[in-house]
């Protein structure tokens, strides 16, 4: 199974009172019923051409409202974590593995390779960025690298947490004395299941990992925004929704007024870059005349053509100059 999905999973469980896990159990699965029934979801879920993202979306939206918003997430992630054939396999599988916890099983984490264990933590990980904030999320990423800066330079600590003949349990609970009331809530979630769901000589590395995974979240978290008006409150609720479902997950807004931008907006979420923006547009057309033989030259013979065709009379004609 897709190591991510099963670390974003076991992020939305845990917490979870024994009823409530039953019940996302039985949500998942009746999600995972509707997939293998409904022919157009099936189709759009398992087509190819689909960004994953998109498949993510839309998944998200047909699920609002109709199960808990724990199985809407998990179903959401998994059908964007995986390759488009893979979606109603994927759903079953964790449909199957929170039947497992709900019924007290399946407690144990397998252990992985060193990139399947990475993938896994990150999932977990995921799933937990989605309920911070940005000044919680740069919290965490400093007390991690903190922490795994001090693991580095403890060997007997190091020792301890990478030893895999120590249950797991076991090193959490050295982990849990070091940091207890210490550090953030997240901070600790992280730690453990980088114990529990990593590979134990792996401790120090993961830990790294995820100081780089927090900082990319962090990035991909707030949404930078040139506009070439003001933006008013409907408008910038809008806009966070649309730009939310975009990310996959919540995003905050830094608005600024660029008049030079004209009109619409352009905005920056990490990596990805959308330039809705007139002035945009012009610099676009302008390359896209330039670069299809829009020459001096070109326009020259254009010009003497128009000259050398019969004139039609306009509206405008004989009225002097145009107001």
């Amino acid at each position: 199974m897709n190591p991510a999905v099963e670390g974003y999973s076991s992020a939305v469980v845990d917490g979870l009172a024994a009823e409530e896990r039953a019940a996302l159990a039985a949500d998942v699965a009746a999600v995972e019923r509707l997939l293998v029934s409904n022919d157009a979801l099936r189709d759009a879920m398992t087509d190819v051409t689909v960004p994953a993202a998109a498949r993510r979306a839309v998944l998200g939206d047909v699920l609002a409202g109709k199960v808990g918003p724990g199985a809407a997430r998990i179903c959401a992630y998994a059908a964007g974590a995986v390759h488009a054939q893979e979606v109603p396999a994927a759903l079953g599988w964790v449909a199957h593995r929170l039947r497992q916890i709900a019924e007290g099983q399946g407690g144990v984490q397998e252990l992985l390779g060193h990139r399947e264990a990475r993938e896994r933590v990150g999932g977990y990980a995921a799933a937990m960025f989605e309920d911070v904030s940005v000044t919680e999320l740069e919290e965490i990423e400093d007390e991690l690298f903190r922490f795994a800066r001090t693991v580095a330079a403890t060997p007997e600590l190091r020792s301890a947490l990478g030893d895999r003949d120590l249950p797991a349990e076991v090193r959490r609970e050295v982990a849990d004395d070091l940091l207890s009331g210490k550090v953030h809530a997240g901070t600790r979630r992280l730690v453990d299941y980088a114990i529990t769901g990593g590979r134990p000589r792996d401790i120090v590395g993961t830990l790294d990992w995820l100081v780089e995974q927090t900082a990319v979240a962090r990035g991909w978290r707030v949404a930078r925004v040139r506009s070439g008006q003001a933006v008013d409150a409907e408008e910038r609720r809008k806009l966070e929704e649309t730009l939310s479902r975009l990310a996959g997950w919540p995003v905050e807004l830094q608005v600024t007024v660029d008049p030079e931008l004209l009109a619409g907006v352009h905005v920056e979420i990490g990596d990805l870059l959308l330039d809705a923006t007139a002035r945009g547009r012009l610099e676009r057309l302008r390359e896209h005349v330039m670069t299809g033989g829009w020459t001096d030259a070109g326009f020259g013979r254009v010009e003497r053509e128009a000259h050398r065709a019969p004139r039609q009379a306009g509206p405008h004609d004989g009225e002097g100059p145009r107001s």
